[in-house]
């Protein structure tokens, strides 16, 4: 592996457990937000809270949290959603607070409720710490007449301005407390469910990937600055100087904000904003006019109200420019030479797993369905996910595809291949897996050990009932533990070339010989010769990352042409001498 790509055991786990939580807040954050579910924050929070501490159990590792909520921060970049501070800020200080409480406390039953209910206030307090960002102190005059204008119309009397708050946080609390009990409750389960993969779906991978296109801006540090001191300067006008000053300030930096970001009013075209907008005008011209009558008219009210709207709207442009430069790859790399040096590469593998991840998620019908059964599936893939990013970090090139249709010839060549390498002295290790007939008739396959080993019968179209089934075809106990056995890193150590017929479908749900190729990969350096079916060629190189493999349609090919291309791509070295078995 290459030195500059090694990562340690925390990052390499953060990376598997960012991308992990990341997939969920693109997925469903951006259907519930298109949806405008109420407190859909809440259940963002919840799932990102179960997810820690559910993996926590599989892994150990001190700063794992913390590291996972950063690379799922910065991951946020994807998400079909405007792109702002708020959400990436909550990711990070929810892990930051889990963190911090599992430090203190331990991972244990109280570290885990803790870190949740601290995890779930955060999300609380910062959406009222972004009301008043967004919209200044005049909005907590406003919350505040608005609670003595509704004790007045119900003739009740809260006590305190501040309950309906209190019981608004009370409301997330117990969320909080939900979601550390269903993480625990997972947590202990998962240790206890075998890896579980499903299939996956090639147009949901390939539009996940469309997404991560080159940004449609040449990045600059110095916008960047003009970006934070404009703002600063809007902000310092509106309460400094004049309406016409800050208005007019105003509406030049934006104008110059849209003609260098294109997408710069893309937040404020959601109807929430606009219906938030008329909510305010409305509400504080005439609270502030009817509460406070002796000096303030209903003018007035809608002068806050429209300025409240305006500060608004600048930070929610302002925010998101900033945040589009901030994606520059010189702020990034800048992180290589500090303590987070591991950071780029980290988020670089997680980006790259990340369309795999989603495709592999349950369909949203059987989250809503079953989300705990959901959940605990999703934790108990951690470990295959963290041998996904394992491979995404190897990059195998030296890999030899032998494809085409089914009948093609693809078994005939590679076992052609086979014997020409025991003639010629090379030593190979690996299996080939050869069809059984009756009559005309394809009965099933059976499997024989290389180089010389005696087949086994490995699967049949006749039922033997709790076995797996693959198509038409029962897979036999005796056939699959010999294949397994035959792939084994000690199996083929002293190889200089292993070959397996076949990878497909099975193998692409983490079944058949996946565990198998994966650890060959990870730990072993020969060249692999592998046959596919052509319609899972693509699925199988961008599952496993092979970079630049060589490509053979089997059809019409000639095994002595097949070989010399094959020993220059691998270089192999010809023996003057002939092993035998």
């Amino acid at each position: 592996m290459n030195p500059e790509r090694q990562l340690s055991i925390t990052w390499l786990k953060a990376a598997v457990l960012g991308c992990l939580w990341a997939s969920s807040e693109i997925v469903l954050g951006s259907f519930l937000h298109n949806l405008h579910v109420p407190f859909s924050s809440i259940f963002l929070t919840s799932i990102g809270v179960i997810l820690l501490i559910s993996v926590s159990y599989q892994w150990k590792e001190k700063g794992l949290i913390w590291r996972s909520g950063l690379i799922c921060a910065l991951m946020k970049s994807v998400s079909p959603s405007a792109v702002i501070f708020g959400p990436m800020i909550a990711i990070l200080f929810e892990a930051l607070l889990l963190e911090f409480s599992v430090r203190i406390m331990g991972k244990n039953i109280l570290g885990f409720v803790a870190g949740s209910l601290l995890a779930m206030s955060w999300n609380f307090f910062q959406k009222i710490a972004n009301y008043i960002i967004f919209y200044g102190f005049n909005i907590v005059d406003l919350y505040a007449s608005l609670v003595k204008f509704a004790e007045k119309q119900l003739q009740m009397h809260f006590g305190t301005v501040w309950m309906p708050v209190i019981l608004l946080w009370v409301f997330y609390l117990a969320f909080g407390l939900l979601a550390a009990t269903l993480g625990i409750y997972i947590g202990r389960t998962a240790l206890l469910q075998g890896r579980i993969m499903l299939s996956s779906d090639k147009n949901r991978m390939a539009e996940i990937k469309s997404k991560r296109q080159t940004p449609s801006i040449n990045y600059s540090l110095s916008w960047l600055t003009f970006d934070f001191f404009a703002l600063v300067a809007v902000l310092l006008l509106m309460n400094l100087a004049g309406t016409y000053w800050w208005l007019v300030s105003g509406l030049i930096v934006i104008t110059v904000w849209v003609f260098r970001y294109r997408t710069a009013l893309n937040p404020l075209r959601k109807p929430k904003f606009w219906i938030f907008f008329v909510f305010i005008t409305m509400i504080s011209s005439f609270l502030f006019a009817s509460l406070q009558s002796a000096h303030m008219s209903v003018a007035d009210g809608l002068l806050i109200g429209l300025e409240m709207n305006f500060r608004a709207a600048l930070m929610i442009v302002g925010f998101s420019v900033i945040g589009k430069e901030l994606s520059n790859p010189i702020i990034r790399n800048f992180f290589i030479r500090t303590s987070f040096r591991q950071l780029p590469l980290a988020l670089e593998i997680a980006f790259e797993t990340l369309p795999f991840v989603i495709a592999n998620l349950p369909p949203l019908k059987n989250i809503f369905r079953k989300p705990v059964g959901v959940t605990r599936q999703i934790v108990s893939q951690a470990e295959f996910w963290l041998e996904k990013v394992a491979l995404t970090m190897k990059k195998k090139s030296n890999v030899i595809i032998i494809t085409g249709e089914i009948g093609s010839g693809k078994t005939t060549l590679i076992s052609h291949l086979a014997d020409q390498f025991l003639e010629k002295g090379i030593r190979t290790s690996g299996i080939i897996a050869s069809a059984i007939y009756e009559g005309n008739e394809k009965v099933g396959y059976a499997i024989a050990a290389l180089p010389a080993g005696q087949p086994v019968r490995l699967s049949q179209i006749e039922e033997v009932p709790g076995m797996p089934r693959v198509g038409r075809y029962f897979f036999l106990p005796s056939g699959i533990e010999m294949g397994i056995r035959s792939l084994s890193v000690d199996s083929v150590k002293n190889a200089e070339i292993v070959l397996i017929d076949e990878i497909g479908a099975w193998e692409l749900q983490g079944q058949g010989w996946a565990a198998s190729l994966n650890e060959l990969i990870i730990n072993c350096s020969m060249p692999l010769i592998i046959t596919v079916r052509k319609n899972f060629l693509d699925l199988v190189l961008d599952n496993w990352m092979f970079q630049n493999p060589l490509i053979i349609e089997a059809r019409d090919a000639s095994p002595e042409s097949v070989f010399g291309e094959v020993e220059k791509f691998a270089g192999l070295k010809v023996k003057s001498t002939i092993i035998l078995p």
